[in-house]
């Protein structure tokens, strides 16, 4: 049973950095960026090259970060500078990542688990032994979820974070405060995708290979996470929407693992995927719907 709960633990931090990253899109700039699901296999092709080529792990997390901004900046000028509409933006993205990725990582499967990683390597070895051994990974992603979480909550606090708030909420007051809300919005598609490409590098990491396959539906894991999250903790106004974010994507990989064991194979994780999705998405819009028709009633 410890084994369970740690493996969800280990799998609902990995993706809640990816859930960060998309609650910064869906849920602050109303932007659906499906190049979310270009971007998360980005970060592990650029990992899964640097690894094989000695580049120590930690500094393949950062460049992964560098590069998921670079994606994230390319969709905000496509859509804001060339007019796109924000859908096809992060479709046109996220087609060309997949060359990209094929590019990068030089073929569809590069496998890296004998090499060294954030979660197992010379340090970890000497630091680490006995009976904490099974719980280094997760320890380590828990480390690396803290830290992202508050970078983010110290952003959002930040000048610059209000007005990337403003622009979904209220794009006119972005502009009386003679502040582009485009440039806002590229800034918030950067960062988004940063998260996005730094949670396809754990993965690679976390499980010794690189697919490229992997990024198949990383915008509904993440969604799912952030309206859990949020719909959760929607009461609690002291728990931070970041929080709430982390704990709904433990929630989801929980749902999707105890599918698993309850007789479903693994195989079918996609088709589980899209059905706790679908339950999600109907809770969640029947839960407005009341809220609607309450404040009427009022």
């Amino acid at each position: 049973m410890l084994t369970f709960i740690v493996g969800i633990l280990e799998e609902g931090f990995a993706y809640a950095i990816l859930a960060l990253g998309v609650y910064i899109t869906y849920k602050i700039l109303d932007f659906p960026d499906l190049s979310v699901d270009g971007t998360f296999p980005l970060g592990g092709a650029l990992t899964a090259v640097l690894i094989t080529a000695g580049v120590n792990p930690l500094l393949a997390l950062i460049l992964s970060f560098m590069i998921g901004a670079v994606a994230g900046i390319l969709t905000g000028i496509i859509h804001v500078k060339f007019k796109v509409r924000d859908l096809l933006s992060g479709i046109i993205v996220m087609t060309a990542l997949y060359s990209i990725n094929l590019r990068i990582a030089g073929s569809a499967n590069v496998p890296i688990f004998m090499k060294d990683s954030i979660f197992e390597n010379s340090l970890t070895k000497r630091l680490v032994s006995g009976w904490f051994g099974p719980y280094v990974v997760v320890t380590i992603l828990f480390l690396i979820v803290v830290i992202m979480k508050v970078l983010l909550d110290l952003y959002l606090g930040t000048k610059s974070g209000y007005l990337l708030r403003a622009v979904g909420d209220n794009e006119t007051v972005v502009t009386s405060l003679a502040k582009d809300k485009g440039v806002m919005k590229i800034v918030g598609l950067s960062i988004a995708n940063a998260f996005v490409a730094v949670s396809g590098s754990i993965f690679a990491q976390k499980n010794g290979y690189f697919d490229i396959s992997i990024g198949t539906g990383a915008i509904v894991t993440g969604v799912a996470s952030v309206i859990i999250g949020t719909n959760m903790f929607q009461r609690f106004s002291k728990v931070k929407a970041t929080t709430a974010v982390v704990v709904g994507s433990i929630l989801y990989k929980a749902c999707v693992a105890i599918a698993i064991n309850l007789g479903l194979k693994a195989q079918d994780q996609k088709l589980i995927t899209s059905v706790l999705f679908l339950v999600i998405l109907i809770t969640s819009n029947e839960k407005k719907r009341r809220a609607k028709n309450n404040a009427q009633a009022d």
